[in-house]
């Protein structure tokens, strides 16, 4: 796909750059330009081409849209929004500019709001990557100070408006959790955009002791087309725990990358993919173990119908200098019908001679007895398989230790 309709100039007048800043966008645009989306001709691309996923989606796709920046009403967007999320900590960001940071449970000397991007002259390792620091529009990053324990989740909220239409739309939030730090974050999409395509990037820091609880949520029915990276580094016994709900754009790829890099840290990464239609999800996970006593687990759970096709791609390296590492992987696939597909590509890459590491991935039906029985209790065929569904998915559902969070999980899914 030709990106020859990027116009960095409009960027530097509506978000008022410095000319560091539009030195590094634009060094950043030409690596964009060079090397373009990304296609299967990169294997980390094999299974979903993103290049040819834009050029038959979103064929007029625009880089820069005047309306996101027109002012929008916070209160018209809370309107739209659960009240029950509303009753925690929550960050709005409208069509990728943050209009509302909401911190009233905390105490407001316990963490600190930085709103000038520190990411700049650090490596870009993708065409992905390139557009975001190209074309970001807003930057947040949130510091947690040390020996404090949020009271409540952060409910970030990612709101785009019906006008918004064929355009990317670039964001940035990083967190740094201090010594002994403790917080929970629910990313929740709330679009009512069509055909869009997000490019989202995350930086986490977990220094020692912390621990971040980060729920990624997409259930809102949407046409739109996403892609979200998230990188965690972990420091001596902190704890990373990532929940994904993937089931409402038209096309999504998360991404997570943990690096466990001090003795005692762990990483968990558990999601759930959900497609009907002509839907195409992925989750793709590598966790990195670079020192002792370290320890990750991952439990990936789709169910697809109709067309839809979900992959996950999950790797699991351990440095040689990485010995009593435990490290654990499994997918799992319900297919629903004969046009759906499922690909399953775990990776073990280990240097190190003490540890225990396992993988595995699996998928089938549903099972027709199971389906006979429920039946025979009195409850429909759609019914019974909902009931199997839901307890398939159960087990995932459970692995989340925020006990709020969780019940708005269910909640969203209608599973009791």
């Amino acid at each position: 796909m030709k990106n020859n309709n990027i116009n960095l100039e409009k960027f530097t007048s509506v978000l008022d750059l410095n000319k560091e800043q539009v030195k590094t966008r634009s060094q950043s645009l030409l690596d964009f330009n060079k090397k373009g989306f990304p296609s299967k001709k990169i294997e980390d691309w094999k299974f979903n081409d993103l290049n040819n996923i834009i050029s038959s989606k979103i064929p007029n796709l625009k880089f820069f849209n005047s309306l996101i920046i027109k002012k929008k009403d916070k209160y018209e967007i809370i309107k739209s929004i659960s009240k029950d999320l509303l009753e925690n900590n929550y960050i709005i960001s409208s069509n990728g500019i943050i209009i509302d940071v909401a911190l009233n449970y905390e105490d407001k000397k316990k963490f600190e709001i930085v709103r000038e991007p520190n990411f700049l002259n650090t490596n870009l390792n993708s065409s992905l990557d390139s557009l975001n620091r190209a074309l970001y529009l807003d930057y947040i990053k949130l510091v947690i100070k040390e020996n404090y324990k949020f009271s409540k989740p952060i409910i970030y909220i990612n709101y785009t408006s019906s006008d918004i239409e064929s355009t990317v739309l670039n964001q940035r939030f990083d967190i740094v959790m201090e010594k002994n730090s403790c917080m929970s974050i629910l990313d929740f999409n709330l679009n009512k955009s069509n055909k869009n395509f997000y490019n989202i990037n995350n930086k986490f820091l977990l220094h020692e002791g912390s621990v971040l609880k980060n729920y990624k949520i997409d259930i809102n029915e949407n046409s739109n087309l996403f892609y979200s990276k998230t990188e965690i580094d972990l420091y001596k016994n902190s704890m990373s725990e990532n929940f994904i709900l993937s089931k409402g754009s038209q096309f999504s790829k998360n991404e997570i990358e943990c690096n466990l890099k001090e003795n005692y840290s762990s990483a968990f990464v558990n999601g759930i993919v959900a497609l009907d239609g002509l839907k195409q999800h992925e989750i793709k996970t590598k966790i990195n173990h670079s020192s002792e006593h370290t320890k990750s687990y991952q439990l990936v759970k789709c169910s697809l119908k109709d067309q839809s096709k979900a992959t996950y791609q999950g790797k699991i390296y351990v440095d040689s200098v990485a010995q009593k590492t435990n490290g654990y992987q499994l997918s799992k696939a319900i297919l629903l019908n004969d046009g759906t597909e499922f690909n399953g590509k775990p990776e073990l890459e280990i240097y190190a001679d003490d540890v225990k590491c396992s993988h595995g991935s699996s998928s089938g039906n549903l099972d027709e007895n199971k389906i006979f029985y429920l039946m025979t209790r009195g409850v429909s065929k759609n019914q019974a398989k909902k009931i199997l569904i839901d307890g398939f998915f159960l087990e995932v559902i459970e692995k989340v230790t925020d006990s709020g969070v969780k019940e708005i999980i269910k909640d969203l899914m209608k599973i009791k």
